[in-house]
């Protein structure tokens, strides 16, 4: 007797390494989280063909301009693959599209994701998702979709990548950017949790593939074990950042990803401005150090490739200085004053780092 059509599929797509039970019950264990991440804007649940948010929520804006960003996490998720560890790697993901997001002063509204993997195991995709939809709720927006892709024989079983996108909101007279720069304005500098999702090809090859080092190895200057200290989940910006453009004269800010301190300062810097910051000011936590001496790298290497304990820079005016480090503490983020914008013939458009850190 021949299999009804529906079986046949079913069962052909399973014998290619594709599970649409997995799928499902993937979805049904994300639901908890997903609902979590919702604002009251959000039409509908999980499980339609596309997101639905309300946009009459704009109608009160003069100008609204619309901002997206796209990113993903990067090879950090062979660590969180390597410890059986999955529900931090969300954080990662918000924090590297919301806060690329937030320093033009928009607001995020929305945000999908996207999973792809060798093979569906239900409660992995869930901790993923729980991740990111906890992470959604510390950056004040909704998770509206996604999409788990299951692609055997392209993906290794226990191998995925995840990436996401999300859409905000600004008023046009509060753009923030380059054009707001004056000299004399403040740079002000908040701390990274770590070495958040950038240049991790970098860590792995010095102290996992050239070192030699286990990632359950203990490292006495970290006060844990190294792949506790790698998994460490990116600091989100958001909220914290929308409150001081909100309370304090913010002219730019500047998320610190790959590239490093100044390379990404200066994406915000006028062509006929500069800025000098001083390495003096603060001490980068102990794994920068770290990397640094087991890899033996030079200073250049080391400040192009990792934030260096710098997670976003905000650009002030003098007088605010003060009031957005206070505004910053208020949500446990540490600040302080780095440098200062300048005019400069000859280092138009740069910023450049001087000094050294502490103890270094």
């Amino acid at each position: 007797m021949s299999e009804t059509p529906s079986t046949h599929v079913g069962n052909a797509y399973a014998a290619a390494g594709v599970s649409i039970e997995a799928a499902d019950t993937a979805i049904e264990l994300m639901k908890v989280w997903v609902e979590k991440a919702r604002r009251p804007e959000m039409i509908g649940g999980l499980g339609g063909f596309a997101g639905l948010f309300d946009a009459s929520a704009l109608t009160s804006y003069k100008r609204p301009l619309l901002a997206t960003s796209t990113d993903g996490v990067g090879t950090k998720v062979a660590i969180a693959q390597a410890m059986d560890v999955h529900d931090t790697i969300g954080y990662d993901l918000v924090g590297m599209v919301v806060d690329d997001l937030v320093v033009c002063g928009a607001e995020p509204l929305f945000m999908t994701d996207y999973i792809a993997c060798g093979r569906v195991v239900p409660e992995r995709i869930a901790a993923i998702v729980k991740g990111i939809a906890e992470a959604c709720v510390e950056a004040g927006c909704a998770l509206i979709g996604g999409e788990t892709a299951e692609h055997p024989g392209l993906l290794e079983p226990d191998d995925y990548d995840v990436a996401g996108a999300t859409t905000g909101v600004v008023e046009a007279d509060k753009l923030l950017g380059p054009g707001r720069v004056r000299p004399g304005d403040a740079v002000i500098a908040m701390e990274a949790s770590g070495l958040h999702s950038n240049g991790f090809s970098l860590v792995r090859h010095v102290l996992l593939k050239t070192a030699g080092w286990e990632l359950d190895r203990d490292v006495p200057e970290l006060g844990r074990t190294l792949g506790a200290e790698l998994l460490e989940p990116t600091r989100i910006y958001a909220k914290a950042c929308l409150a001081l453009a909100d309370q304090v004269e913010v002219h730019a800010m500047s998320h610190v990803t790959g590239g490093g301190l100044a390379a990404n300062l200066a994406r915000v810097m006028p062509e006929e401005l500069m800025a000098t910051l001083e390495r003096g000011t603060w001490t980068p936590q102990p794994i920068f150090d770290v990397v640094r001496r087991v890899g033996a790298l030079s200073q250049a290497d080391l400040e192009m490739t990792l934030n260096c304990g710098v997670g976003m820079v905000a650009i002030t005016a003098p007088a605010a200085m003060d009031r957005a480090i206070e505004v910053l503490a208020g949500f446990g983020i540490r600040a302080w004053v780095v440098g200062e914008v300048s005019v400069d013939p000859e280092q138009r458009g740069r910023v450049v780092l001087e000094g050294q850190h502490p103890g270094w």
